[in-house]
């Protein structure tokens, strides 16, 4: 049975998350642990003006992200009724990382399925602020979900390797283990930004992928950015791979270079993978 944690700040966004989420492991036994985070900084002057009397706006807003919750378990089962899916709603008053990081080490999660922006419009062009945060602070597999993306059936996934970072065994197992559940096809694209030695890097990724196969693409003396931007014009793809250190990979893999301007954005769903 597979442990997979839903964050969800009850927007639109989050819900498409959860409606990826559902298509992606169809078939499978999982059980979703759905997490609803809120600090209480994050309170604000509506809550207290309109609590109801003798209620604490700890109490008030307990009650009503319950209900919340109650809705988001009843829009997951009428999507998934023929699924062996458990649902586990989950309220935490802290931060979203100390929540997150929390709900993993307590139910074993294995993936994270987060959507690219929260309620509040955060200016991120790719992931959004929360899930900036998840990515750099939690030592877990995330799977973001862009903006108003529409599952499509997992035919291809594109695996981007940057082989100045270590590839750990693990993280290629889990997108070998993808791609032989959806029946697709994989890519690699290698991202040359430097001259180095890339051919005991090939043997390994060559031996943990050897059963299911691959075809792999090149891309030397060009920023990352550009070169999957490229590739994801040119070839179709419904997910995209990368295994990234947390903390460089805004900075060498996304930016291209130390700028603050994300110059690469998605529109396929992301899978990141911790070394």
């Amino acid at each position: 049975m597979k442990n997979i944690l839903l964050p969800t700040d009850f927007s639109e966004n989050s819900k498409n998350a959860i409606r990826f989420a559902m298509n992606f492991f169809e078939g499978e036994t999982c059980t979703f642990h759905i997490l609803n985070s809120q600090k209480p900084s994050s309170y604000i002057t509506a809550d207290v003006l309109y609590g109801s009397p003798g209620t604490t706006i700890h109490e008030a807003i307990l009650n009503d992200n319950k209900i919340e919750l109650e809705k988001t378990i009843r829009f997951c089962e009428s999507i998934a009724e023929k699924e062996k899916y458990t649902f586990v709603p989950k309220i935490d008053f802290d931060n979203i990382v100390d929540a997150v990081n929390q709900a993993v080490a307590l139910n074993n999660i294995e993936l994270i399925v987060m959507g690219t922006n929260g309620a509040t419009g955060a200016a991120e062009v790719i992931f959004g602020s929360n899930t900036l945060k998840i990515i750099r602070n939690v030592n877990c597999p995330v799977i973001a979900v862009p903006q108003g993306y529409t599952f499509s059936k997992i035919e291809s996934v594109l695996l981007s390797l940057n082989y100045q970072y270590i590839v750990s065994e693990k993280s290629l197992n889990i997108i070998s283990e993808i791609v032989k559940k959806h029946k697709a096809s994989l890519k690699i694209l290698e991202i040359e930004e430097e001259s180095i030695e890339l051919a005991t890097k090939r043997n390994y990724t060559e031996e943990v992928f050897k059963e299911i196969g691959f075809e792999r693409f090149s891309i030397k003396n060009i920023p990352a950015a550009m070169a999957i931007n490229v590739f994801e014009q040119l070839i179709p793809i419904q997910l995209h791979a990368m295994v990234v250190e947390r903390r460089s990979f805004l900075d060498r893999f996304i930016f291209g270079s130390e700028t603050s301007k994300i110059s690469y954005g998605s529109s396929v769903p992301i899978l990141i993978l911790h070394q």
